[in-house]
């Protein structure tokens, strides 16, 4: 070890002594694995990283190593690099820095072996938010890289990730979002903004009325406690939530609830009749889906016919192509997630379906929600409902 940094050294290299295993092998044989670190600090080593290979060391005992470690060797800087196995490696890191580490090693969202590394989006906000130590210039765009990473990475985004998470800042509770309301900070660590998030105010049957005035605030709807708007948009709310929809992810089929109630919507098409078929062939033929669309844009019919890869997508692809010679803007959305629950799965086949589209014109998502016996039904309902809802923002605007 010594003789490999110094020779690294010697040819002008920064040298960072990763000591794999180093907490493990600590535990088995203290003096061993002091001097391993030892060797590499005599060979001119810059930093010397402790490794928890294994992620199973625990806060308290991080600490106490790497002080012993700054005890024994003062004058070379000491870094950590931890693993996720118990839940830990954020924890794990923070430790080390109070014991005196001053390098943190980790990934973007936690990615790494087994079950990840120490996730930079926590530990960098916790260091430089709680601590006071500056570690970044910006943390404004913390959020904006983790959806990036996961989008490279075609992973889906950690809805419940601590800080740059979309129910990092979300509020259910009608007693929290009254309180939020007056003091942001009863339920809320830090300000979002400060690692580009954003509060979001939920709406189900925990709601009060406080969540619809927010939520309604923010659409740039003024609209009065215990007023009769109020009341009858938080009354349609429960009654749709009885009948098995979710609006916790579903802000924009909400949003269009609260336009309708409120006599904010304008109608931008309306629908007369869809088809869909599937047909199966026995002769090597693939198989086909199509779908056909009937409406009006105010008084001129559309009728349109696409095939695609499933029923859903024809149907998507059908409801565009009718709309488009109206609406080219349309062009600028697109669908990025569609998950289907079984809510009263006891009713067997022919139990409801709840499906959750995700959408987005490339600067922000939203997502819908529709519910029925028949599948296509509620994917029709989430999915008119995600186009409508871009239409009826850009009409605002």
């Amino acid at each position: 070890i010594r003789d490999t940094v110094a020779y690294l050294k010697q040819h002008g290299r920064e040298v960072i002594y990763d000591a794999e295993h180093f907490f493990d092998g600590y535990k088995d044989s203290a003096g061993h694995a002091l001097g391993s670190l030892q060797a590499a600090a005599e060979g001119g080593a810059d930093c010397l990283v402790l490794c928890d290979t294994n992620g199973g060391t625990l806060p308290e005992e991080v600490m106490e190593i790497c002080g012993i470690v700054r005890a024994r060797i003062p004058n070379v800087p000491v870094g950590i690099h931890t693993h996720n196995d118990c839940e830990l490696g954020v924890a794990n890191a923070i430790a080390a820095v109070k014991g005196g580490a001053v390098q943190v090693q980790g990934t973007i969202n936690g990615y790494g072996e087994r079950t990840g590394n120490c996730n930079l989006t926590s530990v960098i906000p916790i260091l430089q938010l709680k601590m006071d130590l500056q570690v970044v210039p910006d943390l404004t765009k913390l959020r904006e890289l983790s959806y990036f990473v996961d989008d490279v990475s075609n992973n889906p985004h950690f809805a419940r990730a601590a800080f740059v998470g979309r129910t990092a800042f979300a509020h259910k509770g009608g007693m929290h979002v009254n309180a939020v309301q007056k003091l942001a900070r009863s339920y809320e660590h830090i300000e979002p903004k400060a690692v580009g998030n954003e509060q979001n105010i939920l709406v189900s049957e925990l709601s009060g009325q406080s969540n619809i005035l927010i939520k309604a605030e923010q659409l740039g709807i003024p609209l009065d406690k215990g007023s009769a708007e109020a009341k009858a948009v938080l009354q349609k709310v429960k009654e749709l939530e009885n009948d098995g929809y979710a609006f916790e992810a579903a802000g924009g089929s909400l949003e269009l609830l609260i336009r309708r109630e409120l006599g904010r919507y304008e109608k931008t098409f309306e629908l007369k009749e869809y088809h869909t078929s599937f047909r199966q062939y026995r002769d090597g033929h693939q198989p086909v889906c199509e779908a056909t669309v009937k409406l009006y844009v105010g008084e001129v019919p559309e009728y349109t016919v696409a095939e695609g890869h499933g029923v859903v997508n024809a149907l998507d692809k059908a409801l565009r192509k009718a709309l488009r010679p109206f609406y080219p803007e349309i062009s600028d959305v697109s669908l990025v997630d569609y998950k289907v629950r079984i809510i009263d799965s006891h009713d067997a086949t022919a139990a409801k379906t709840r499906v959750l589209i995700v959408s987005t014109d490339g600067e922000e998502n939203w997502g819908t929600v529709g519910v029925s016996e028949n599948i296509i039904e509620a994917s029709w309902i989430a999915l008119v409902d995600g186009i409508d809802l871009f239409l009826q923002r850009r009409r605002s605007n």
